[in-house]
């Protein structure tokens, strides 16, 4: 039935160069130095100091970002509950609309 063809690598075209003879090197060894005594480690990140006027900042900075992100949240709830009422009050008027042409007929 159904076989699937395997592909073949292609054999290389053009010169083929044999890989380079890597010729060994003498180690000479360096003078012997003392190992050095490490330092003290530094810390891995600054220290933050906060002083109260730093501090009163960040309140203040919180305080103004939570009061924005709910007014926008406010502002999106009550837009769409003003769009559901219109829609609801649309839908109403048509209904009626409806049922009084249908009661003329």
């Amino acid at each position: 039935m159904l076989r699937p063809k395997i592909p073949t690598n292609p054999t290389p075209t053009g010169r083929v160069t044999p890989p380079a003879a890597v010729e060994p090197t003498a180690i000479v060894p360096a003078a012997q130095t003392p190992p050095t005594v490490p330092a003290a480690p530094a810390p891995s990140r600054p220290v933050v100091q906060l002083t109260p006027g730093t501090a009163l900042a960040l309140v203040g900075g919180g305080t103004a970002v939570v009061l924005v992100v709910g007014a926008v949240l406010v502002s999106m709830l009550l837009t769409v509950a003003v769009t559901a009422v219109s829609v609801a009050v649309c839908a109403v008027v048509l209904r009626s609309l409806l049922a009084s042409d249908a009661k003329r007929r």
